[in-house]
């Protein structure tokens, strides 16, 4: 029987009663209804209104929501499941959602999101499939909204004002009431909240939260990015008032319960600008050929204590975010750059994996523990690798040691199966005022790669400590960095694509990671190299942090965490808190805590990942701004629907053609083989093309760069 809705028919406009018919047949999806019984649900009594009810009827039957099991008799035309996922739309507004704990992938027209907003966690109604037709859906309800902040410009009016979002995802402008604007000014960016959505209005009504400032200024904009990911730029007075209550003083009561190595030779290898040392290493000869070599990370679990001031915002941020012009700290730099930095010539305190190898690099015995240290020096990564190539230096023979045996353990761990992805990063030297004024690539050389092999064995070790335990012992709850098998699906679309260029990687291989290094060998300084390199990463899983371990595959380890960044990263400040209880004899942790708390972690490392590239790519279209007109030899890197992109090769920067604007005929996009092909000419464009393009649009507002093929191509740019 239909429970009667307690509304009045007045309120019920033609949208809100359609969609309130769908509600009550997917409360009943047994049950036949017609359109009396409807009507009466909604206590509609005049003609007009049943004569409305019946109309709709048709129309959700013709929309194969319902179907009319005999004349005038409906019921609801569905699977009979109300799947819930993460809606994605797309800048022209339609959108899909990939349900959870599938690969399927349901479509939802525009007019069918009901004020779902990108990435809002939503519940469907499904349709019935038709023949040849992908599965569509409507939202029903919005189980959880991923984000109520929204960062974008001010459209100042008489009366009323908009924001109009910078996120090309979020297909509604919000409407300010002047009330609600604070200091906002016309064309300013600020970030706004939205506080209702009326149920008849298309836009939602916020109001501003922040004002960020001029567009194009270099703050406003770092600032903007920021914000569009939640991530805080800077912190609440209550934090840096705990900062700093700390004391730098370290007592002699203190140094007593810790090992102490302030009279062994440490150092720290960072980059030329760092300010926050999480590591250092040791090095000491105990006997012919056998070497006592620590990994020292500071021990800011000593300084944070749970559940304090420090605590709570370190594990809300989770992570420190690095923009192309800052960082953004995970704690304060009282913490980050002072007390908890392993500088040189200070005492500091630590938390160590302290390893007996032999020259071959094998493990004699590992303990774990608090200690103390006094680093010698401090090293840039440019300056130990001059050592390595030949340099003098009063530490030669220890940065020579460690460097040995890092190169022996790393070719132990590819021969064990770990990938070489080793990418170049694109860089840009700036000015005082925030400007790009040249690009350059970082590379790891054998320095950088020195201070990974020891990081790894570490975070490796201590894994394998907590978790690799005899079978008739369950091991106790722990915090893992994990990384899945690639997907098979994306690995056969991989191996297809790599064939064009005479190479060959078998899917189906148990030593298929072997094949994919021998592959990265091989196309290493070739004009190919960045497009495979990309898409051999993009077929694998993503890494994550999960208290349920499955190994990583990428590194060939069966047991590995996050222990060697604590200052950085806050899953490493939970993992030396469990370590500590653990060797002390403590309790295991409970798992659904930590699940959360991995989640989280996960979760926002992917935001600072994703305001990180956002910063890169801002500045690579101002950097561009200033070229239009010019042409650049470039590869094509990507190919959609919508157009082919193409990446400069000096530069690396890339920039999109889009099919529009490729008028001597009509492309049509081939996804399998990855390529647009002229509907009349058959002339084909193929990811991993050499191609000439010339700037033609910078958009910083949408971090966008259009390109144009360059089509007299004996011409060359000149410098």
């Amino acid at each position: 029987m239909v429970k009667k809705k307690k509304k009045k028919s007045k309120a019920l406009t033609k949208k809100k009663l359609k969609r309130s018919i769908v509600n009550i047949f997917t409360g009943n999806s047994t049950q036949t209804l017609n359109y009396k019984q409807i009507a009466k649900t909604f206590g509609l009594k005049t003609s007009a209104e049943k004569t409305l009810v019946n109309t709709l009827l048709y129309e959700l039957t013709s929309e194969a929501v319902l179907e009319e099991i005999y004349t005038g008799k409906f019921r609801l035309l569905s699977t009979g499941q109300y799947p819930e996922g993460r809606i994605t739309i797309k800048a022209n507004g339609s959108a899909f959602v990939v349900v959870e704990d599938s690969d399927e992938e349901i479509f939802i027209k525009f007019n069918k999101l009901n004020k779902a907003l990108n990435g809002d966690k939503v519940r469907l109604h499904l349709f019935a499939k038709r023949h040849n037709h992908q599965a569509e859906g409507e939202v029903i309800e919005i189980v959880e909204r991923t984000s109520n902040q929204f960062v974008g410009t001010i459209d100042l009016q008489a009366s009323f004002a908009f924001l109009i979002a910078d996120n090309k995802n979020m297909p509604y402008d919000i409407f300010i009431p002047l009330a609600k604007l604070g200091k906002a000014k016309n064309g300013y960016k600020a970030v706004a909240t939205i506080e209702s959505w009326p149920e008849n209005t298309k836009n939602p009504v916020g109001k501003i939260t922040e004002v960020l400032g001029k567009p194009g200024d270099n703050n406003t904009e770092m600032h903007a990015i920021l914000a569009e990911y939640e991530l805080p730029y800077k912190f609440k007075s209550s934090v840096l008032a705990a900062a700093d209550k700390i004391s730098e003083t370290i007592t002699e009561e203190e140094i007593a319960k810790r090992r102490d190595f302030r009279n062994v030779t440490t150092f720290t290898i960072d980059p030329r600008d760092a300010k926050d040392f999480d590591d250092a290493l040791s090095v000491k000869e105990i006997d012919k050929g056998v070497w006592e070599v620590g990994v020292h990370i500071a021990d800011v679990s000593h300084y944070v204590q749970p559940d304090s001031v420090l605590d709570k915002e370190a594990y809300n941020r989770a992570t420190s975010v690095y923009l192309v012009d800052r960082v953004v700290p995970m704690l304060p730099e009282k913490l980050s750059n002072k007390v908890c930095s392993l500088r040189p010539n200070e005492e500091k305190l630590c938390y160590s994996t302290v390893f007996i190898l032999t020259d071959i690099a094998e493990i004699k015995d590992i303990w774990f523990g608090r200690t103390v240290i006094n680093s010698n020096r401090r090293f840039t990564y440019e300056q130990a690798q001059d050592i390595i190539e030949g340099a003098e230096d009063e530490l030669s023979n220890e940065v020579h040691t460690l460097n040995s045996l890092a190169e022996i353990l790393r070719e132990k761990r590819y021969n064990e199966g770990a990938i070489a992805f080793e990418r170049t990063e694109t860089r840009f030297n700036i000015d005082e005022d925030g400007k790009p004024i040249s690009v350059y690539f970082k590379e790891a050389k054998a320095a950088n790669k020195l201070i990974e092999e020891f990081m790894l064995l570490a975070n490796k070790e201590v894994a394998r400590f907590i978790g690799d335990v005899p079978k008739e012992k369950k091991a106790k709850n722990f915090v893992y960095r994990i990384h899945d098998k690639p997907d098979q699906q994306k690995l056969h679309a991989f191996s297809n694509f790599i064939k064009r260029f005479g190479y060959k990687v078998n899917p189906n291989d148990k030593k298929v990671s072997q094949s994919i290094n021998s592959l990265l060998a091989n196309v290493n300084g070739k004009p190919e190299e960045d497009i495979i390199s990309n898409l051999a990463i993009r077929s694998m899983a993503k890494a994550e942090y999960n208290p349920k371990n499955i190994g990583h595959y990428g590194l060939a380890f069966d047991y590995y965490t996050h222990f060697t960044s604590p200052i950085r990263r806050y899953p490493d400040v939970m993992v030396h808190r469990l370590l500590d209880n653990y060797l002390q004899g403590g309790k295991s942790a409970r798992i659904d805590v930590l699940e959360r708390k991995c989640q989280h972690s996960s979760d926002m490392e992917r935001r600072a990942a994703m305001a990180e590239r956002s910063s890169i790519r801002y500045k690579q279209v101002e950097f561009m701004a200033d070229k239009l007109g010019e042409v650049y030899e470039a590869v094509i890197s990507g190919v959609t629907e919508w157009g082919i992109y193409t990446e400069i090769v000096e530069n690396k920067i890339e920039g999109l053609v889009a099919l529009r604007d490729l008028d001597d005929d009509y492309y049509v996009f081939d996804e399998k083989n990855f390529r647009i092909i002229g509907r009349d000419t058959k002339k084909t464009y193929s990811l991993g093309d050499k191609v000439q393009i010339q700037i033609a649009r910078a958009n910083l507002e949408r971090k966008q760069l259009d390109f144009v093929l360059y089509k007299e191509k004996k011409s060359r740019r000149s410098r």
